[in-house]
This record gives structure tokens, C-alpha cells and sequence, in this order.
């Protein structure tokens, strides 16, 4: 059947009843012949609503209506489109509205496969969700989605566009539980993703119960970047005699991808105030580093009284490290750290109550070149030293070394060293230096420069070896050293005041020294093999070494006297080198012979069973034990130098470190304590001693399921173990206070109510020393035991303590306890030094997000300071 369209009876006549225009006779009118527009042609067409192609799979069915032009998937439905992927129960995608609708299925565990939708980076998790392809706008029931560190709850949500979206009844946490322990909540928000939440009035719940605590609004900054904003400070009610205050509030400046700066401030309600200036950067494959600068104005007392004192203390902290990708044969590196010796002892900030027990400063900045193809490297060193009890700061501006490896002139072809003209090898070093004594009253005055010294030294040498009398290796060597000094001293009798009056002078000044050697050495050993019971073999190495060396006496010839009373015949000897920066030339003829003993006792174990296929274990019993002296031929009193000594050993499968050294004189003192040309009645008399020991022991190594046996080597040999517990942050941001655990350890821990581990770990150091002057007899200088560790009390709870018992003045050292507590979203910390001039605590509980950073409670007792 076909059907025709009809014209209207009124459109019909119109056509039919249509007269020619007299125009139409003659000449056509132009405006009749004109082209056609060309808007009308416009080559655009109007864009498609679909884009692109819809690829959609199911598990259960596919239905398509073709009629209503819908498509319905069931289970574990998929649809991609674009760059939306969307992920449900059940999709119904209408291709004549241009939407889809999304949402769950019910099953016998419940409501399942809620629609996960993904666009680009951005991902939500809803109960349901209708999406128009036009419009891009979306209607969300049930949200939940990810912003950076952000978890976001919403009733009803409104996607305008992929960059905004409008909640209500939401609510926001960093917590990952599926019922979150915390959140807070507001009627209505904006969501801008990957930048920004804006919230109106909101109420922080704990729980799901509400506090009291509510904000008029709220911003939360949720980019994958680092951005700029205010740091909240924390309140000192008053703890101290500067009264109220806040520490730590500024601001933070994301000044790029590679660098920060953050700015602090301290003010107190007495006028002292602080400030914090800290910066960051990083370039990948190039370098990396941090810098801080503190400065500190403090009041003590009233303006106008006798207690009133005002002091300006600061500290710089530099550190700067070079990637080895960078520079192959070069390298760059700093660690500064200088600034008043009182700082850290007169601070009232609770970052710096750590650091009050620190007694000396030390920089160095390092540069360092190897010359490829040649024997030469270059080290440019600027160096700062500063004890903080005497104030006393010296520092090296700079410190230049070049030095030549070992060469050997006379090797046969390809390097061949057989003879001992072929082995001998030379070596060269020129090492300069600009060095400043100072104080810091004169620090970074005009008036350090005035006694800095300087100078240059040169090096060289040669040695070779021979193999004498089959066992022995026999090795002469000579040394040749010129010393360059650019200032020295001139001294003069000031008859007025009786003094001797010294000048130091600035011009060139040069003296040179050498000496020859020769040593024979020998390895000796000794082996005990035992037939019964694991113990096999015992092994003693036994090294012996003698040589001989000659330095003639090259300070005579540049002694000069001087009057130093109204004596005229009562002469002072010096030399214009005695204050420079190597020193006078060496005095005296040196014609001696030293002797020296090196021992090693080792042993080897049969495994605990027999017929193991384990072999045998090696174990050292003693590292070293080791005996010096000489004796100069060419003295004419008191020829034997004192017997050096050291011992060193490892014991407890390398977990107990036992190192002891000291010295001991064959001579008598007399009643002055100077050394006399006598010998003991006990030929030795031991002069000075010191033994350490240190000892690391942790629940592990009782616990046999667990113990890994490549990993029981401990600590006991280290010196880096924290004992002084100054490896603690009060804020507990910081991993070093975790007790060794990272955060993604932390959160696979559970906890079980019975037969639960509680791991523990301490460290023990034991220190003393004994000294004897062969006048008063001998004592013990310093005897403490320092002790380390930590205690899980459960997979949350931590704590960490240090201290030390000093047995020679019966009262223990600085003593430090740490108590942390993992709150999941939160962190509870408290640090506590419970007594001594220290004496304070640090209370912080805050969520670990640094999103919500400033969600927290901090309050804290800093310790007493004098500003004397």
C-alpha cells in the first residue's frame, strides 16, 4: 500500500493562481539569479549527541529494544564509552534520551555491584546513577568517591560537569573503613575534583556520634600537588615564664614541582619571639636537599629589673646531596649546621627540646673531581667545628687537596711488577688550607679574619717490597715533605710591661723535611684441632712487624731567642713557624725502631647435627688484639715510647661488641707528674683504659617460627643506635617514631585477645674509662650504662624509652619516654622526660592525613631555659 501527500486546498490555490511578473518577460532580475546562501551549504554539521562508539558486555543477558530504542544489561555489566567506563549490576542504556541509567542488584548477601564510574583519573562508587550523554550531567544516589587522600559520602549529588559537582547530606573523611571512626558532616557542598571541597556549616562526628565541635565553613584543597595555604599553630597556655604564646603557625609557598619553602613563627605574650624559615628541593637524577634557618629573640625577666636579659640566637641547617647519575666524575655535597652555641639550650619550640643535650656543630661542604686519564683528583673542602660548652668555632675556608695515585714508572710491559725496582710506586699530595680560630661573640664579625693562618704542604714519597728469606717481606720506603706558610710570628721584649710581645706578620715562609724507613713483617700461624665435641678447629694469626726509621733534627736551624725578663741571659727559644697551620718544623734527632703485634684467634664449629649437609660455622673469637711501641736510638733519656694497645671482639652470633684500648708507660713520674728516666717496679704501669660494649636483644631472637637466620647478625658493633632517644618527633608525623614499622605494615596488623606477641627490642651501651697520672693512683673518669628500646603493647600501641644510669655519680642520665598509639585515621602521641634540667612533655592527637593536617590537638610543658 503506498500513500501520497495532499496539498492543503488553500496551499494548492495559492501555487496555481500565481500570475508571471512583467518583470519576468524582460530582463531577469539580478536579485532573482543571486546565489544561494552559502550559510545554508555550511559544510558543518551538527555535532552527533553519541560520539563514539558504546561497547557494552553482560554476564546474565543483553536486551535490546529496538522499538524504544533502549539496551538493558544484567550482572556484572560494562559499558565504555569514550573515557567513561562504568561498571554495574544493572545498565540501561536509552539511546532516544540520550541516558543511561545504572544502579545494583540484590542477591542473597544484599545489595551488590553498586555502579562504579570512571572518568579519566576520576572514580565514584554510588548506590545509583543516571547519566545524559548531551548534557554530561549525571544524577548520583548513594556517592561515595576518592579526591586525593579525601573520602566523600553524599545522599544526592548533581554532576553539572566533569569539574563540578553539588552534594547534599555529605560527608568527609581520610578514613578507609567501610563505617568510617570519624567524619564530618555538612547539608550541602562543592566538589570541584582533583582542586578543591567548599562546605557550608559542619559538625565533626566521632563514631557516628556528633561533638560539639562545629565550623562555619569549610575549604579543603585535594590536589595531587602541592599547593599553598596556612599552617595552624599550636597554643602554650603559659608553660614557661615567657607566658602565652603560639608556636609553630605561618604559612607554606608551593613555589614549583622542585622546591618549597614553608615560613614558621613563635610569639609569647612577654615579647620573645621565633622564627622558622625551611625549604626542600629535589630534581630527579640530579640532586636533592633541604635548608632551614632559625632565628630566636628571647625575654627573660621584666624590662627594668635586675632579671631582665635579652639574647639573639640562631642555627642553619644545610644539606645538599648530588646524584651519582648526574656527574660521573665530579660530586657536590653539604652538611651544614652552625649558628649560636646556646640555641638549642635556651629554645623554648618543642622541636628543639631533642637537641638540648647537643654539645658540638659540624659542616662540611665537599667538592670532589677526578681528572679522567690522568692519576689526579681534586677535594675542595670548607669545614666548621664549634663545641657549644666553650664556644670556641674553627673552621677550614677553604681546605684544598689534590693528591696523585700511586704510579709505578718502572713496571715492566702491561703493568708487569716481578722485581722490586718494578714495584716501586710514588705517590704525591698538595693539601692548602685557610683555617679560622674564633669565638661566637666574634662569629661573622670582621674580627675572625684577623688571626685566620693559612699555608700549604706538599707530599710525596716512594716505597717497594721484597721477599726476604722466603717468609718475610721486607719494605723500604722514603718521604719527602715542603712546607709553604704565608704568615708568622716574630716575638719582642717589651722592656716597659716585662712581657714578651707577639706578632704575627703576613708574608712567605718555607721549610722542608724528610725521612726513610724500612720495615720486615711476617704472618705467622697456628692451628688447635680438637677431635671431641662440635669445637674443631681453633686458629691463631699472629703478625709481627719491625722497622726502622730516621728523621734527622730540622727545627735548629731555625730557632731564634728572645728576652723574656729583665734577665738579659734569660732566653726564650721559638721559631717563626710555631703558630702557623702545620706547625713548627719536627725537633730533635729521630733514629728509632718500632715494634709492633697483631693477633686474630678464630674458630670453627661442627653443625649441631652430625649428619647435616651444613658446613661448618666460622667464628671469630677475637678481632684484634693488637700491641705498639718504639724506641729512639738517638734519645739520650726515656727511649721507649709507651705500649699501646686494643682489643676488639664480637660475640652472641655478632650482637655484643666489646672494644677495649689504652696505653701503658715502662716509666716513673715524679712528683709533678713528669716522666723520668726510671723504670716501674712492674716494668708497665697502665696509664689510661677504655672498654665499651654494646648489646642489641629484641623478642625475635627468642621466637623459633620466626627467626631468619640470614638476618641475625646484629647491631652490637654499631655506634648509630639511638640511646639518647633524640631520634623522636613530638608531633609524631614522623616514621622515625613508629618503632620500625611502616604504615602499610600497621594496617595489616590485627589484634588478638589471647596469646598475642608483644614484640620488644632493647639496645645497651656500657662506657667507661680509667685513667692513672702514677701520682694520685688510678680512677675511673667515666662509668654509665645507656639503655634503648621499644615495647608493642599490642599492633596500635607503642611505646619507646631511653635512658642511662651513671654508676660513678648514682643518678641517671637523660631519661626519654615515647607512647604512641596508631587510631587508625588518627594518631595519639606523647612524649615525656619525666626529670632533670630537660624535665618536659610534648601531648599530640591528630588525624595522619595531611589533607585534615590541622584537625588536631597539640599541647606540650617545654623545659626550663636560662638565657645565661
Amino acid at each position: 500500500m503506498g500513500f501520497s501527500q495532499e496539498l492543503k486546498s488553500e496551499e494548492k490555490t495559492a501555487i496555481t493562481n500565481v500570475e508571471k511578473d512583467s518583470l519576468f518577460k524582460s530582463k531577469r532580475d539580478s536579485l532573482a539569479l543571486k546565489n544561494t546562501d552559502s550559510i545554508s551549504l555550511d559544510s558543518i554539521k551538527p555535532k552527533e549527541t553519541i560520539e563514539d562508539i558504546i561497547v557494552h558486555v553482560a554476564t546474565d543477558y543483553t536486551i535490546q529494544n529496538a522499538k524504544d530504542q533502549t539496551v538493558t544489561l544484567y550482572n556484572e555489566a560494562n559499558i565504555t564509552y569514550t573515557d567513561i567506563d562504568l561498571k554495574a549490576g544493572l545498565i540501561v542504556v536509552d539511546y532516544k534520551k540520550n541516558t543511561l541509567f545504572a544502579k545494583g542488584i540484590i542477591d542473597s548477601t544484599g545489595y551488590v555491584q553498586r555502579p562504579i564510574f570512571k572518568q579519566g583519573s576520576q572514580e565514584s562508587e554510588q548506590d545509583s546513577i543516571i547519566y545524559n550523554f548531551k548534557t554530561e550531567r549525571a544524577l548520583i544516589y548513594g556517592l561515595k568517591t576518592k579526591q586525593g587522600e579525601m573520602f566523600t559520602y553524599g545522599e544526592k549529588t548533581k554532576r553539572i560537569n566533569d569539574s563540578t559537582i553539588y552534594i547534599r547530606n555529605i560527608r568527609f573523611t581520610t578514613s578507609e573503613k567501610k563505617n568510617p571512626d570519624y567524619y564530618i558532616a555538612t547539608d550541602k557542598a562543592k566538589l570541584v575534583p582533583g582542586k578543591k571541597i567548599i562546605v557550608g556549616t559542619s559538625n565533626l562526628v566521632l563514631a557516628d556520634i556528633p561533638t560539639p565541635i562545629f565550623l562555619p565553613f569549610a575549604y579543603f584543597p585535594i590536589t595531587e600537588t602541592s599547593v599553598s595555604g596556612f599552617l595552624i599553630p599550636s597554643f602554650d597556655t603559659g608553660s614557661s615564664d615567657r607566658g602565652i604564646g603560639f608556636q609553630n603557625g605561618g604559612y607554606y609557598f608551593a613555589i614549583s614541582d622542585y622546591m618549597d619553602l614553608t615560613v614558621l613563627g613563635d610569639v609569647y605574650s612577654n615579647g620573645s619571639w621565633g622564627s622558622i624559615i625551611s625549604s626542600n628541593y629535589r630534581k630527579r637524577y640530579r640532586f636533592n636537599g633541604s635548608f632551614s634557618l632559625n632565628f630566636e629573640n628571647n625575654i627573660s625577666g621584666i624590662r627594668g629589673f635586675d632579671d631582665y636579659s635579652k639574647s639573639n640566637n640562631f642555627n642553619i641547617r644545610w644539606s645538599h646531596s648530588q646524584d651519582a647519575k648526574a656527574s660521573p666524575n665530579s660530586s657536590f655535597s653539604a652538611s651544614v649546621n652552625l649558628g649560636s652555641s646556646k640555641f638549642f639550650r635556651e629554645s623554648q619550640n618543642q622541636y628543639n627540646i631533642a637537641e638540648t643535650l647537643t654539645n658540638t656543630f659540624n659542616s662540611s661542604i665537599n667538592y670532589s673531581k677526578t681528572f679522567v686519564g690522568t692519576p689526579f683528583n681534586m677535594n675542595l673542602t670548607a669545614s666548621h667545628q664549634q663545641n657549644t660548652n666553650t664556644e670556641a668555632i674553627t673552621m677550614t675556608l677553604p681546605s684544598l687537596t689534590v693528591n696523585m695515585n700511586r704510579i709505578y714508572p718502572f713496571a715492566g710491559k702491561n703493568g708487569i711488577q716481578k722485581t722490586p725496582i718494578q714495584k716501586m710506586g710514588f705517590n704525591y699530595t698538595m693539601q692548602g688550607q685557610y683555617l679560622i680560630n674564633t669565638t661566637d661573640d666574634e662569629f661573622f664579625t670582621p674580627k675572625m679574619f684577623e688571626t685566620a693562618r693559612s699555608g700549604m704542604q706538599h707530599k710525596t714519597g716512594t716505597s717497594t717490597n721484597i721477599k726476604a728469606f722466603k717468609y718475610f717481606t721486607l719494605s723500604p720506603s722514603a718521604n719527602y715533605e715542603e712546607t709553604w706558610q704565608f704568615d708568622y710570628i716574630q716575638k719582642d721584649y717589651d722592656v716597659t710591661d716585662n712581657v714578651v710581645v707577639t706578632d704575627t706578620l703576613r708574608g712567605f715562609k718555607s721549610y722542608r723535611e724528610y725521612n726513610a724507613g724500612v720495615s720486615l713483617s711476617t704472618n705467622i700461624y697456628g692451628t688447635f684441632n680438637f677431635k671431641k665435641g662440635r669445637l674443631k678447629t681453633i686458629r691463631h694469626t699472629f703478625r709481627p712487624s719491625v722497622s726502622y726509621s730516621y728523621r734527622p733534627d730540622f727545627k735548629d736551624k731555625y730557632i731564634k731567642q728572645v728576652q723574656q725578663s729583665a734577665d738579659a741571659t734569660d732566653l726564650l727559644d721559638y721559631t717563626v713557624y710555631d703558630q702557623g697551620i702545620y706547625g713548627a718544623p719536627s725537633s730533635g734527632l729521630s733514629n728509632s725502631i718500632g715494634i709492633s703485634l697483631n693477633n686474630v684467634l678464630e674458630a670453627k664449629m661442627a653443625p649441631k647435627d652430625p649428619d647435616s649437609d651444613e658446613e661448618d660455622e666460622k667464628i671469630t673469637i677475637l678481632n684484634n688484639l693488637n700491641f705498639s711501641s718504639s724506641y729512639n736510638i738517638a734519645a739520650d733519656s726515656l727511649r721507649w715510647s709507651p705500649v699501646s694497645f686494643s682489643a676488639g671482639t664480637r660475640l652472641f652470633k655478632d650482637k655484643l661488641s666489646v672494644n677495649l684500648s689504652g696505653s701503658m708507660d715502662p716509666y716513673k713520674v715524679n712528683s709533678d707528674g713528669v716522666r723520668i728516666n726510671e723504670f716501674n717496679a712492674n716494668i708497665l704501669r697502665l696509664t689510661n683504659a677504655n672498654l665499651t660494649a654494646n648489646y642489641s636483644i629484641s623478642s625475635t631472637d627468642f621466637d623459633k617460627d620466626k627467626k631468619d637466620k640470614s638476618k641475625q647478625s646484629g647491631n652490637g658493633g654499631d655506634n648509630n643506635v639511638d640511646v639518647i632517644g633524640a631520634d623522636i618527633n613530638p608531633t609524631g608525623r614522623d616514621n622515625r617514631n613508629n618503632a620500625g614499622n611502616t604504615e602499610e605494615t600497621d594496617k595489616k596488623k590485627e589484634t588478638q585477645l589471647y596469646k598475642a606477641d608483644i614484640p620488644w627490642s632493647i639496645n645497651l651501651a656500657y662506657s667507661t674509662n680509667y685513667t692513672n697520672n702514677g701520682i694520685d693512683g688510678g680512677s675511673i673518669g667515666v662509668h654509665s650504662i645507656m639503655f634503648s628500646g621499644n615495647l608493642e603493647l599490642s599492633p596500635k600501641w607503642k611505646m619507646g624509652y631511653s635512658s642511662g644510669y651513671d654508676v660513678k655519680g648514682g643518678a641517671f642520665t637523660f631519661s626519654r619516654f615515647n607512647f604512641t598509639r596508631d587510631l587508625d585515621s588518627w594518631q595519639f602521641n606523647f612524649n615525656w622526660v619525666p626529670f632533670g634540667t630537660n624535665s618536659s612533655y610534648t601531648f599530640f592527637i591528630g588525624v595522619k592525613s595531611s589533607v585534615l593536617s590541622d584537625l588536631k590537638w597539640d599541647k606540650s610543658k617545654p623545659a626550663d631555659r636560662t638565657l645565661f
